[in-house]
């Protein structure tokens, strides 16, 4: 993967295989982007928990109101997790649906895929949290209502 100079550039290795780009001895792990999963785990499920919760807060719904999680499609574990932690109790496969089985982990696309095969059967009125959260510790999330 290309990126100009960026993170996962091993394919700028020089002739001698050695040297990346501007004689960078180490290409193996001076521009590779790692994560340790665990720490990962750890710090992002109460993160994305207390984004959503904070949402939710200040649009005034309690979690009660929700109806549907669709959430980033990396870990099913996680998800059980912060659906957990924005419900008070855990999700049914109904109220935070999974793609993770069909579909595997599709990086950021993941919730927007989710929703799109999870979404028919909400009436009107039903809201849901469409959320997406990814490396360098990055999420957003949007709340939405069926109006017709």
């Amino acid at each position: 993967i290309r990126n100009n100079a960026g993170f996962l550039n091993r394919c700028e290795a020089g002739i001698d295989g050695n040297k990346g780009p501007a004689g960078i001895q180490d290409v193996g792990t001076d521009l590779l982007f790692t994560q340790e999963g665990r720490r990962v785990f750890k710090d992002v499920v109460p993160m994305v928990g207390a984004l959503i919760n904070s949402h939710l807060d200040e649009l005034q719904l309690s979690s009660d109101q929700i109806r549907r999680l669709w959430l980033h499609q990396a870990n099913l574990a996680m998800n059980r997790l912060i659906g957990t932690r924005v419900l008070g109790r855990e999700p049914s496969a109904e109220e935070s649906p999974t793609i993770l089985d069909r579909y595997a982990n599709t990086s950021s696309a993941g919730s927007v895929i989710c929703f799109h095969l999870h979404s028919d059967d909400l009436a009107v009125g039903d809201t849901g949290v469409l959320c997406s959260f990814g490396a360098g510790y990055s999420v957003g999330s949007v709340v939405l209502r069926r109006r017709r």
